[in-house]
């Protein structure tokens, strides 16, 4: 392992913000020497077991032949990624019929058993 990288020199400029998941998807573009830093800022400051079992995954997948996936790892993640334009479908005229909802603990509610 390298030497412990500063937070601001990581790969990842919200690294240490970022879940479990979006972490998955962020290193794919990553080269080996990067997942390298990640781990050792990981280990040396979090030391979280998820994060470096998904680090050192990736690490080995990369040694064994992957290739970076080729994006930007400071992009943003799908979780994260703007809405389409043009919104919703849904307005007066496609949306459902207007429901009550069911009464609960109402004596008089004929469907609850007594």
């Amino acid at each position: 392992m390298s030497d412990v990288p500063a937070r601001d020199a990581l790969p990842i400029p919200d690294y240490d913000h970022l879940p479990v998941t979006g972490l998955a998807h962020r290193i794919r573009s990553l080269e080996a020497e990067d997942v390298d830093s990640l781990i050792s800022y990981e280990r040396a400051h979090g030391g979280r077991l998820p994060v470096l079992q998904v680090l050192e995954i990736r690490l080995r997948e990369l040694a064994d032949g992957a290739v970076p996936s080729g994006g930007d790892a400071a992009g943003l993640s799908p979780a994260a990624a703007p809405a389409p334009d043009g919104g919703s479908k849904v307005g007066p005229d496609t949306q459902g019929p207007a429901q009550n909802p069911p009464s609960h603990g109402v004596p008089t509610n004929p469907a609850q058993p007594r």
